[in-house]
């Protein structure tokens, strides 16, 4: 059996024998690249995409945002918003993992939400949700189709509140702010207590998120990854294949 075949018929078979609730999911962009969304850091992921003279890197970071929210809006909702995207096999085969018992929690470094729309219910999102976007005045929420009105009534594109003119932003963490205390505390929680650690479709490039690898303490570690990472070398497991393939079963 050719490695990749027999890495994929491992990891199925430690997920297959692992205790009720102690399988726990972590994953990146490269969960939602076969629903269409693309990934960042790959040849043809979103830094690698032209758009003016501002690398996307620093488009989305909290600096740009307060300076530029027109040139900001005009990005997000033309990149990272992918309101017809639907849940893929990965994400179906996980709320199914779920539902029978076995895992007890994913987090996700994605905003897409399209774990919760395959049906997962413990889901901890790391970067927030393009789903939800509150007032910066008044808090205000608004869901993805509210927020599309505004910005599209906005003759600069910005969203703005009703209630009190103030811009609308998105519940998604930019580069320079940090992370969700409650958020990053419950995914620790998880890990720490999770027997088969399954990390997917991620570089294991961005801090903190990759640092919660160094949490894990149970029996098997599983990296599922396009590219080698950084943190291969602790994994138990390492398939080099889409995330997709391996959960197709």
């Amino acid at each position: 059996m050719p490695a990749r075949e027999n890495g994929i018929a491992t990891l199925r078979s430690w997920i297959g024998s692992c205790a009720k609730g102690r399988m726990v999911f972590f994953g990146g962009a490269g969960v939602s690249t076969e629903s269409g969304i693309p990934d960042f850091r790959s040849p043809d992921g979103l830094y690698a995409q032209k758009y003016g003279d501002t690398p996307p890197e620093e488009m989305i970071s909290r600096t740009y945002f307060d300076r530029h929210p027109e040139r900001f809006f005009e990005f997000y909702f033309d990149r990272m918003i992918a309101s017809w995207a639907k849940p893929n096999r990965a994400h179906r085969k996980l709320a199914e993992l779920e539902a029978e018992g076995t895992l007890s929690a994913v987090i996700t470094q994605n905003i897409d939400g399209l774990h919760q729309s395959a049906g997962s219910k413990a889901v901890w999102e790391l970067h927030g949700s393009v789903l939800r976007n509150y007032c910066m005045g008044c808090g205000t929420a608004y869901d993805l189709d509210e927020m599309l009105v505004l910005h599209e009534s906005a003759s600069d594109g910005v969203p703005r509140c009703p209630q009190c003119d103030a811009i609308v932003k998105p519940d998604v963490v930019l580069y320079e702010e940090g992370l969700d205390g409650h958020v990053l505390e419950e995914s620790v929680r998880a890990i720490r207590r999770a027997d088969l650690l399954v990390i997917a479709g991620t570089s294991l490039a961005v801090y903190p998120a990759a640092g919660l690898i160094d949490y894990f303490s149970g029996d098997h570690l599983a990296i599922v990854n396009l590219a080698p990472t950084p943190r291969d070398r602790f994994a138990d497991l390492c398939v080099q294949a889409k995330v997709g393939e391996v959960f197709d079963y």
